[in-house]
């Protein structure tokens, strides 16, 4: 029987080498929205900075509703029911989005501390389609990542 450390599992020890003598970075996470990669990437575009990634992953825990994720029912910040609330008083919805948002961030990125948010109304180029663009400014202490931000457009249908 032969012990094997899950460590060096899924890269042979040729292919390690290679890395640190070519100074390649490791991919971490799949960049979203999902697309091609290049040459050496693999199928799909891959994060190789965790600032990237973190970023990714907080858009789109921001972006997810309740029941859009398999198997976790309650993932995401569930901002979409807010949307009706827009068009009858801004200050409610800011006040209910942060809450939803910090809440969401708290349960499943707890490393990430949120800073600040900002939200803007814009309707000006559909009458019939408004959009909110929501800024957020979030700090990740443990990894040294000081007011990085996000911004996302959720669309008022």
């Amino acid at each position: 029987m032969a012990t094997i450390s899950f460590k060096s599992v899924g890269q042979t020890a040729k292919k390690r080498i290679e890395t640190a003598v070519t100074g390649s970075l490791l991919p971490i996470g799949l960049i979203t929205p999902l697309r091609y990669g290049k040459n050496s990437e693999g199928i799909f575009a891959m994060h190789t900075d965790v600032s990237k990634q973190i970023a990714d992953n907080l858009r789109n825990l921001i972006l997810t509703n309740h029941g859009e994720r398999l198997v976790r029912y309650d993932y995401g910040a569930n901002l979409q029911p807010l949307l009706f609330e827009v068009v009858s008083s801004q200050p409610d919805f800011d006040d209910e989005a942060t809450v939803r948002i910090k809440n969401a961030v708290s349960k499943f990125m707890p490393f990430v501390q949120l800073d600040t948010f900002e939200s803007n109304i814009i309707n000006h180029d559909n009458l019939h389609t408004g959009k909110v663009q929501i800024r957020i400014t979030y700090n990740v202490p443990e990894l040294s990542i000081f007011d990085d931000e996000i911004q996302v457009t959720l669309f008022i249908v």
